[in-house]
């Protein structure tokens, strides 16, 4: 049994710990309710382009934009990967990557080359050490309150590289916050916009939703005026979609990323608790101990006089 000075110091450094994972606690319980206003303010914006974009892609236009064109040769697929740029959020990162990497895999078995962009400090550190993957742009440090400039920069690469046929799939991984104890890690499609019917279907069967993204309802035919015309329209609000969705995406992942601190740090606290009561009884057994012992060797050398 260890000393009662040394289950002391244990007891002393558990105690200091749990007020570091208290304090990391409140401060994620005081963060995560504006990082869901803006959330929830974003949402409604980007469920409406969705739905915008999906009947533009069933439009039929003499002008066909890059980003509505299914290729079937794919050469070479991107992934947009937001993660946090701090850790002590439980599982939170290291869950979306093990979603990730899979669908990297795959892609690599059938001999397309993967491309990375990283969002957040994690992603970063983790794709720079994954072998076969080329990291072409990267961002952190977004803050409390992202703003859109800070991602166009990123945004850009992948759009410029899909539009030059430099890219054939664009993939967008983040986690999508349900609740505060549940955030999910998705790899939804970002381009092209009209998937594979065959391939959606598959995915909705085995009930995986690595590459789900924008399901284009064909119930009729969809037909539109542009003005001034269809390639300056399509290009404005193509661009304007993939932003707004790589923007959701971050939001989400913000809020996901409060609510995991909050929940793990909270655990931590707890499991310090009961750290510190065992080591508490463990200090008075040997207390004791080292009590009874002085006894009776007060004892035994009166016997002896």
């Amino acid at each position: 049994m260890a000393s009662g000075r040394e289950i002391k110091t244990k007891i002393k450094s558990t105690q200091n710990m749990r007020k570091v994972t208290r304090a990391l606690e409140m401060v994620s319980a005081s963060k995560i309710r504006k990082a869901q206003d803006l959330m929830k303010a974003s949402r409604p914006y980007a469920r409406m382009m969705r739905r915008v974009i999906a009947h533009v892609a069933q439009a039929h236009t003499d002008f066909k934009h890059p980003f509505l064109i299914e290729r079937e040769n794919v050469a070479r697929v991107a992934f947009i990967v937001i993660s946090t740029d701090r850790g002590l959020c439980g599982g939170l990162n290291s869950n979306l990557f093990r979603r990730v990497l899979p669908a990297v895999r795959e892609w690599q078995d059938k001999g397309a080359q993967v491309d990375v962009v990283a969002i957040g400090q994690k992603a970063i550190q983790f794709f720079r050490r994954i072998k076969g993957v080329n990291l072409v742009g990267s961002v952190s440090h977004l803050g409390e309150r992202p703003k859109l400039e800070q991602l166009v920069g990123v945004i850009k690469v992948v759009l410029d590289a899909y539009a030059a046929n430099g890219l054939d799939r664009v993939f967008l991984a983040y986690n999508d916050f349900v609740n505060t104890m549940t955030q999910k890690p998705m790899v939804d499609a970002l381009l092209p916009l009209p998937l594979v019917a065959a391939e959606l279907a598959a995915q909705q069967a085995s009930g995986d939703n690595a590459y789900a993204g924008i399901t284009l309802e064909q119930t009729h035919d969809w037909d539109y005026i542009y003005e001034p015309d269809a390639a300056a329209v399509l290009e404005h609000v193509l661009g304007r979609y993939v932003e707004s969705v790589v923007y959701q995406g971050v939001l989400e992942n913000l809020a996901s990323e409060h609510a995991a601190r909050m929940v793990a740090m909270k655990s931590a606290s707890d499991n310090a608790n009961k750290v510190i009561a065992e080591l508490t009884l463990s200090y008075n057994k040997a207390r004791q101990a080292a009590i009874t012992q002085e006894i009776s060797e007060i004892v035994g050398g009166a016997a002896a006089v």
